[in-house]
């Protein structure tokens, strides 16, 4: 899209123009204001915009990042704490690919769990509460060591476009930045403003300045933005808080480590405790009878709150029948006295949060330290984007993060990476990297991001993975640290450890269905003291591992081989167990991994089945008019995706599958 006031009668880019926030900028000042060049400008330094700019930089390209405050750098705002269920698996999958996000957590978490251990391995999700302020200063002293990498303190107030092309941003004090590559991860700050009951403030997350120019100058240049809303609980003062009425959540006695380059051994530390307690009906009789002063119900909030993550005044609406809700009272971090009081979000005025809090067992005294607020701002409407993060109507402004509609510091991060590495292929004219759904829950979340229309901020799941039995979060490194390798963002020492590990799953996994035992009495000897049924006849070692009461170190007494299998690798104890895990979950869920592998091989055969850019759907006869107007507003890059929009029917689907055969698709 051409910018008129940014260019010349010719098409040709003139110098930009200077931008003043507030009052009249000095002409002498901006005669003499910075003009530099650079290859990727990155918007925004929180989970999103620092993955991005380190995956450019580690590229070797020169990367400026601009934030309006170098002290909210990976800043958590909201939840002090990494992973959860599906977020686990993004952090993983982003390690796996050569993300920083793991290795920081790794680094700074003070408690860990690894969830639904009662369940099978697809929804196993790793949890870890941060020490906030650690994590903010871990990740700061990364990107202040990064090469190629530089930190600006500026606020972002213009974007300049030529031809449908990037040319380059203005800050607010005027420098004006030239640059191959745009990288949006504005997060919350897009106009934001803070509401707590009547009490409203034009900034962003934690009093933090808000950008409030650059919304501006993205409309004018095309941009469709919307309103989303988010929102965080009250943090309290630990000394004013009674732990006694509260139930004490522990992490895991055996720490397992985001990062797969983390040495097990050296998170094995002590941890902090949460801990649970619950909401009751006196809770919900106060806030009931205050509804009428909740901006979210007085009409006051524009923006559209996330469904999956509700304030306290929605579970309380909509669940009316529940008698009580979980309320987790987490530490903000080892040296502070705040604890983030989760599951009771609001944007009630402070008398009412202080009341309602004082409800809760263990809470009758608090003392509230930051007060509850929602927090809404300008984001990204549906549609705009590429697979590969890109903008469709201005090449080389890639977006990621909540500005892409998303919640949590996770999906921000995983989209990070991938905008990132994209920004850097664009750059050297390589083709993008598209990861699609059946590989990662990454392909997942920007598959959803890019088809579908969002009306609330999207946020990760297991269920919206359709194969999680294969994306799971113990097997990351071997599903997608070959893309990081190619990406130049994962070193050679760890590609070859992946590759040496997959190896040794695939020959001693097939090792397993081919050595067999007899029904004689040693065998049987062996299956009464492990309460397994008896066989009756030879059967495969493989086979004795699918019970449900056997392993694979199980039947090691019934296995000759299994001593000279692993030898050379006694030294690789870490390796050695890493296979093993993944040796029984092979075996054991063998039936369903085939399913979804041929599930999966349908899958390909629609996302293969490319449809051409300019495809005029008009011309594809008797599409409906509702599928019709989706396609072409949104503009599917493959059949497969096309079938996830919603309001296009499979009967649609038929019907252009036989449109792009009998015209030559692909």
């Amino acid at each position: 899209m051409k910018n008129d006031k940014n260019t010349k009668e010719d098409g040709g880019l003139k110098e930009p123009p200077p931008f003043v926030i507030i009052g009249r900028m000095d002409e002498l000042l901006l005669k003499n204001t910075i003009h530099e060049k650079t290859d990727v400008c990155v918007i925004g330094a929180g989970h999103a915009g620092c993955e991005a700019a380190l995956a450019c930089a580690r590229s070797g390209l020169d990367t400026v990042v601009f934030t309006v405050s170098v002290d909210s750098i990976a800043l958590m705002p909201c939840n002090p704490n990494v992973g959860g269920s599906s977020k686990g698996h993004l952090v993983r999958e982003l390690d796996a690919m050569g993300g920083e996000m793991g290795h920081v957590i790794d680094k700074t978490f003070i408690q860990s769990k690894m969830l639904n251990v009662s369940k099978g391995p697809a929804v196993h999700s790793l949890r870890a509460q941060a020490d906030k302020a650690e994590y903010t200063r871990a990740m700061r002293k990364v990107l202040e060591k990064q090469e190629h990498l530089r930190i600006k303190q500026a606020e972002v107030c213009e974007i300049y476009v030529d031809e449908g092309k990037i040319k380059g941003i203005r800050t607010n004090t005027g420098a004006y930045y030239e640059c191959g590559a745009l990288i949006i991860c504005s997060g919350t700050y897009l106009k934001a403003r803070c509401l707590t009951g009547e009490a409203i403030t034009h900034t962003g997350p934690n009093g933090l300045m808000a950008a409030n120019n650059l919304s501006a100058s993205l409309i004018a240049n095309g941009v469709k933005l919307q309103r989303f809303k988010t929102g965080t609980p009250a943090r309290m003062s630990r000394s004013s808080i009674d732990f006694d009425k509260m139930q004490p959540q522990h992490g895991d006695e055996r720490v397992i480590p985001f990062s797969f380059s983390t040495d097990p051994d050296s998170v094995q530390i002590e941890q902090a405790d949460c801990y649970l307690t619950y909401t009751n009906e006196k809770t919900h009789e106060i806030i009931r009878a205050n509804l009428d002063r909740s901006p979210i119900y007085a009409g006051v909030i524009e923006g559209t709150g996330p469904r999956y993550c509700p304030s306290i005044e929605d579970k309380v609406v909509r669940f009316a029948e529940k008698e009580r809700h979980q309320v987790f009272v987490e530490p903000e971090g080892l040296h502070t006295d705040e604890m983030y009081i989760g599951g009771m979000s609001s944007s009630l005025p402070e008398d009412v949060q202080l009341a309602m809090y004082r409800t809760v067992p263990g809470l009758e005294h608090c003392h509230i330290v930051r007060n509850a607020y929602a927090i809404e701002y300008d984001c990204l409407a549906s549609g705009q984007l590429k697979l590969n993060l890109e903008l469709k109507n201005i090449s080389g402004i890639f977006c990621a993060g909540q500005f892409n509609g998303s919640s949590g510091y996770e999906e921000a991060a995983a989209q990070g990476l991938m905008a990132g590495i994209n920004a850097a292929k664009y750059i050297r004219k390589e083709e993008p990297l598209i990861i699609d759904r059946s590989e990662a829950y990454v392909g997942v979340l920007i598959d959803d991001l890019v088809t579908k229309e969002h009306r609330e901020p999207y946020r990760m799941m297991t269920s919206r993975a359709e194969y999680r039995l294969l994306l799971r979060q113990d097997n990351a490194d071997l599903r997608l640290s070959h893309y990081g390798y190619e990406a130049g963002l994962v070193s050679k020492e760890f590609y070859e450890r992946v590759q040496k590990k997959q190896k040794l799953i695939d020959s001693e996994t097939a090792r397993m269905h081919e050595t067999m035992v007899g029904a004689g009495a040693e065998v049987l000897s062996f299956l009464e003291r492990h309460e397994s049924a008896p066989v009756k006849k030879s059967t495969s070692l493989a086979e004795l591992i699918c019970r449900p009461e056997l392993t694979y170190e199980a039947v090691a007494e019934l296995d000759p081989e299994r001593e000279d299998t692993w030898k050379e690798y006694d030294a690789d104890l870490r390796l050695k167990k890493e296979v093993i895990e993944q040796i029984d979950i092979q075996i054991k869920y063998e039936g369903y991994i085939r399913r979804q592998e041929a599930q999966v091989k349908q899958f390909k055969r629609m996302e293969n089945r490319v449809i051409p850019e300019d495809l005029d759907y008009d011309k594809v006869e008797s599409l409906r008019l509702e599928a019709r107007q989706k396609l072409k507003d949104l503009r599917p890059a493959n059949v497969g995706q096309a079938s996830r929009i919603a309001g296009v029917s499979p009967a649609d689907i038929s019907v252009l599958l036989v449109y792009l055969t009998a015209n030559g698709g692909v």
